[in-house]
């Protein structure tokens, strides 16, 4: 297996926010399932929840490969974090997507940038 070139670190390869609720749905469900497959069917436990990234709300989300057939299997991350976390997570990733207005598609790409 080659090693993972997450998407959304450079110009080159930003992410791309998608309003697909089908697909926000898929990208969230192969993340749990590789939560599950890691930490087992109990990750749960003490109210956590999966975080992934990319985030589900984009094109390169966990389910990426289900879309495009020259994406890497595999090149996300998702592991448990306390829910509380997680969903105050999502909502500053909503307020940045109405702030900077990104838009639904390939032609609005942001990058993360990773501070500690």
């Amino acid at each position: 297996m080659s090693a993972k070139k997450v998407p959304g670190q450079t110009a080159k390869e930003p992410l791309h926010r998608t309003v697909s609720e089908p697909r926000n749905k898929k990208n969230r469900a192969a993340a749990v399932k590789q939560c599950k497959r890691y930490w087992g069917p109990n990750y749960t436990n003490g109210g956590k929840e999966c975080d992934e990234y990319p985030f589900a709300s984009t094109y390169e989300g966990a389910a990426e490969v289900d879309y495009d057939p020259e994406a890497k299997k595999f090149n996300f991350s998702a592991k448990p974090i306390p829910g509380d976390d997680n969903q105050a997570g999502g909502l500053i990733l909503k307020s940045y997507y109405a702030k900077n207005r990104i838009i639904d598609g390939l032609n609005d790409g942001f990058i993360v940038k990773i501070v500690t």
